[in-house]
């Protein structure tokens, strides 16, 4: 259905924001996109980044616009986890069936394509022009140097908010009477690092994976670029016995890593100016409701919820969300009360799901992937599932590599977390894993749950 077309404003030019721009252009909308920031494209990135994982859901909502092709020319397929655990091998994981991957993506290259695909589509990016108050029921936003500075209004038929989870917008619809809000903030902070490529320009661990030292209370992650550097993320405590407190000095940072990242001591030089080089940032996870102000304000992406990094799903959210609202602008046309309406019922659930989903998938990968028990309840999840496809789908799969609703990957996770811990309490259950017996027993749990 087309649509008659609008004045929209965007408030913010990062990833989400730069998609939705491409969405609604290419409905015939006319599109402003504001950001307090400088063009990113003119500036070195902050240090402040967490590789992205791009999956299915991310890459629906980019082959939708016709730009499937072109990011993943700045990509690297992902197929399996590498575990460094101290004193093994390194050993690894496959993430799903063969040819199922996640793709590893510079955040600062990722953002600087996505605003130049807006900018061709017909954009206008207002960078250095901070929104400091939103007119909700008017759609006009007002901006200026400072809060005491003289502000320009603007006056618009539509406002989106993807300023991330500290949204100004959101900011202003707090205040409204019964607008549920919340956050979260997680004890453990992250930090980025960076190990550089080979002087030939090669990746100095294996390229096709993705890197995690689990140590328990935290943990190291490294993803590649196409540069043949990757980027590394320590995941660590604010406080405590081992954190980010305890670690002041050089020498205090070299020991760290030589104490519980051996395999990395000759990057110990380099991680350990990164690690005074680069800030330590905090993770939260943020809910609110409702998403939509009438039939003029919505909030897309971290906005409306934020979520923790540990399942490579914020972004994947946050294209998400656009690909749905588009969904409902095909259908409903001009009806933005129902779009927005309909938009925020069924998006709610799902991002509330992937929130509990992405703070799960921490401790698993910090503390869980290290043990043997965990890694045969997997290794058998995995076995039944290839001779059950039909019956057994892994919720790491149903979240990743599918496009069917995160709460519903939630909900089939939780009934079957409680089937292997049924299983698991099997005598001898190491050696008689991949037996008719456990097949068995794990169908007829199954159908007892139906």
């Amino acid at each position: 259905m087309t649509q008659t077309s609008k004045n929209i404003a965007i408030i913010g030019s990062g990833l989400v924001g730069s998609l939705l721009a491409i969405y609604l252009r290419k409905k015939g909308h006319s599109i402003t996109v504001f950001d307090r920031r400088p063009d990113i494209r003119t500036i070195e990135f902050s240090g402040r980044s967490i590789n992205l994982a791009m999956s299915n859901r991310g890459w629906r909502s980019l082959q939708k616009v016709g730009l499937e092709d072109s990011i993943k020319e700045i990509a690297i397929p992902l197929d399996k986890r590498a575990m460094h655990v101290n004193d093994k091998p390194v050993y690894f994981q496959k993430y799903g069936k063969d040819g199922e991957a996640i793709w590893s993506i510079s955040r600062g290259i990722l953002n600087k394509r996505m605003i130049d695909l807006a900018e061709e589509a017909g954009a206008e990016f207002r960078f250095n022009e901070k929104v400091w108050d939103v007119n909700l029921p008017e759609a006009k936003i007002y901006t200026g140097e400072s809060e005491k500075s003289e502000w320009k209004e603007y006056q618009y038929d539509l406002i989106f908010g993807c300023d991330g989870a500290f949204s100004r917008v959101r900011h202003k619809m707090q205040r409204r009477s019964r607008f549920d809000y919340s956050q979260d903030f997680l004890d453990v902070g992250y930090k980025e690092l960076t190990i550089p490529a080979n002087a030939d320009g090669t990746h100095k661990l294996d390229k096709n994976s993705f890197h995690i030292w689990p140590r328990g209370k935290f943990m190291l992650i490294a993803m590649p670029n196409i540069d043949g550097s990757f980027t590394c993320t320590l995941f660590l405590p604010f406080e405590g016995e081992v954190s980010f407190e305890k670690i002041t000095t050089p020498e205090e940072a070299k020991a760290f890593f030589k104490e519980y990242f051996p395999n990395v001591k000759n990057e110990i030089e380099n991680l350990s100016q990164d690690f005074f080089k680069n800030p330590t940032s905090a993770m939260v996870t943020m809910k609110c409701y409702p998403w939509t102000y009438w039939n003029k304000v919505a909030l897309v992406g971290d906005s409306a919820h934020a979520i923790v990094p540990f399942y490579g799903q914020g972004m994947n959210a946050g294209f998400e969300d656009i690909y749905e609202l588009n969904e409902l602008m095909e259908t409903h046309g001009d009806d933005w009360d129902v779009i927005f309406s309909e938009y925020q019922k069924t998006r709610k659930p799902n991002a509330d799901a992937i929130a509990e989903l992405s703070y799960r998938n921490f401790v698993e990968m910090s503390s869980k992937t290290a043990n043997p028990k965990f890694l045969l309840q997997k290794k058998i999840e995995k076995w039944f599932a290839s001779k059950h496809p039909d019956k057994w789908v892994p919720v790491y799969s149903r979240v990743t590599f599918s496009d069917r609703p995160y709460a519903e990957a939630l909900a089939i996770g939780d009934r079957q977390e409680a089937i292997m811990k049924e299983v698991m309490q099997m005598p001898n259950i190491e050696e008689k894993w991949d037996s008719t017996g456990v097949e068995e027993m794990i169908i007829g749990l199954l159908d007892n749950q139906i």
